[in-house]
């Protein structure tokens, strides 16, 4: 109770008997794997051009199957993704203006900071500044280069009027390591070498190992303190994080390392609760059955959702097709599903766009392969969603399955796993207020009144069953839940039942002829 040493009026603010519980996001993807260029660290893109200035676009998609997929995503209605680049070289770039002096870094390690050339010259209205120009090759030229040169570089950035002085404004390190997509400019704090103009712009050096396809270490990644989360390891610190793709699993360079990568973001998962997996079947898996189909699985899990086939759609480096795995696809329209009509909707019976909308030649259209009514019939019931061509009926090529690699039919649809996965975390980031509260009578009721607030509004939105919301849910938070040592022990526990909607999979209309009797 307030303490009150003096007469007069007081003003009293109570807390709020229900704390609103927000409902968490459930449309942010996460990918890993090889791009052309970029930083290592988890970075959010929220639109294909923003993923082409930071990782250089879409890059011989028949090697780098991520920045086609990714481009997929946007394509279908995907707003938010973190890119974790994979890459097998740990060393970077550089180029040093003497020794002891300032540095220029690539962003990121690997071959392409070899391509990045650098000029220093003085600043044009500054006398004491001084002006920094960085070009991009996708190919590297000849050197010297020419003003003709420079112009074809694919990125351009340029700085000017930069100063030395690290209180002012226009301090280089703050507004190049904020500004470029490409490098970082290290500042010593007493440099011992000065930054003099040089009119010939300079390539950077790498040293170390030649760039190598990454091995599954490289793309699980780990955690270090110092030179940051790489990998799967680094999507697993973003906690927005609700769908997770790895589209090079199924990169005929990854057969040897395919299983340990897939279990990995399987593992993910299971472990923090709070994503969904999205995965690919191998290239030229053609018109296997339900048995073939086994050996093709990835573990079973009800965390994870497997498609089927790949689809083609155009190269923009040379106008020409180029399957793809549909992960990145999908992600977009689950993405697209949740944000139009909630994580409790099937993401299925959506039509795939980014795609072929006509054949090539007879027998190369939309899909790597037409899959027929029967072989889906063995297909789906071991878990393989499968993408169908329905042009011919003008309904274009859909998604036409929505369940987990799980077989038990408690958890066998992606909506259902998803749906919880929405509430637990909703309700965990909600509930954190509990946390030292007194584990008495009225903490438990008000932690059952937040709870019921929270689980009657997504029973409105239709994703609850029932024709009451009694009917839906269930919330018990009392002495039913809780023996006197778990109270002595400091531990509440809350129990929450859900009743979650189920897509319709299976339609039947039943027609019977009427007969109209002769009128007597």
């Amino acid at each position: 109770m307030p303490e009150y040493l003096s007469p007069g009026t007081y003003v009293e603010e109570l807390p709020a008997d229900v704390v609103p519980i927000e409902g968490v996001g459930t449309s942010t993807a996460g990918f890993a794997g090889l791009t052309e260029r970029g930083p290592t660290a988890a970075t959010l893109v929220t639109s294909w051009p923003e993923f082409e200035r930071w990782y250089g676009g879409v890059f011989d998609p028949e090697r780098y199957l991520l920045p086609i997929s990714v481009q997929g995503f946007f394509a279908n209605g995907g707003l938010r993704a973190y890119i974790a680049r994979v890459t097998f070289s740990v060393d970077v770039a550089e180029l040093r203006f003497g020794e002891g002096g300032p540095r220029v870094r690539a962003v990121g390690p690997g071959d392409w900071g070899k391509r990045i050339a650098v000029r220093v010259q003085r600043a044009t209205l500054n006398p004491n500044a001084f002006r920094l120009q960085v070009l991009y090759f996708t190919v590297k030229p000849g050197e010297p280069i020419d003003e003709a040169k420079a112009a074809g570089a694919t990125v351009i950035e340029d700085f000017d009027e930069l100063v030395t002085d690290p209180t002012k404004s226009q301090f280089a390190p703050s507004l190049v390591n904020t500004g470029s997509q490409i490098i970082t400019l290290d500042w010593p704090k007493t440099p011992t070498a000065a930054l003099e103009p040089f009119d010939d712009f300079r390539f950077l050096g790498i040293s170390g190992e030649p760039e190598n396809w990454p091995t599954a270490d490289h793309f699980i990644g780990k955690a270090d303190a110092n030179k940051g989360a790489t990998g799967l390891a680094a999507l697993a610190a973003v906690d927005d994080i609700a769908l997770l793709a790895v589209p090079d699993a199924v990169n005929p360079a990854m057969q040897a390392i395919r299983g340990k990568v897939v279990g990995a973001m399987i593992e993910q998962c299971e472990k923090l609760k709070n994503r969904f997996a999205i995965l690919d079947v191998e290239r030229g898996k053609r018109g296997f059955d339900g048995k073939a189909a086994k050996p093709y699985l990835f573990p079973r899990s009800d965390y994870a959702a497997i498609y089927y086939p790949h689809v083609r759609t155009l190269n923009p480096m040379t106008g020409q097709p180029v399957l793809v795995p549909p992960s990145g696809f999908v992600a977009g329209l689950y993405a697209f599903n949740d944000t139009t009509r909630g994580v409790h909707k099937a993401p299925a019976n959506y039509e795939l766009r980014g795609i072929l909308t006509e054949d090539v030649r007879p027998g190369e259209g939309p899909l790597e392969f037409t899959v027929s009514k029967g072989q889906h019939d063995t297909l789906n019931p071991v878990g393989v969603n499968v993408i169908r061509d329905f042009r011919a009926a003008g309904r274009g090529v859909r998604v036409w399955g929505a369940r987990t690699t799980w077989a038990h039919q408690e958890w066998m649809y992606v909506n259902v796993r998803r749906l919880f996965n929405f509430v637990e975390e909703s309700v965990n980031r909600g509930s954190q207020w509990v946390v030292f509260e007194p584990n008495s009578e009225p903490t438990w009721a008000r932690l059952r009144r937040t709870v019921d607030a929270f689980l009657e509004q997504v029973w409105r939105d239709g994703a609850l069953m029932g024709d009451s919301k009694e009917q839906a849910y269930f919330i018990r938070c009392d002495r039913s839940t809780m023996s006197q040592a778990d109270i002595l022990g400091g531990r509440l526990y809350c129990l929450i039942g859900l009743a979650p909607v189920r897509p319709a999979e299976f339609v039947i209309l039943r027609f019977s002829q009427k007969t109209i009797e002769a009128a007597g």
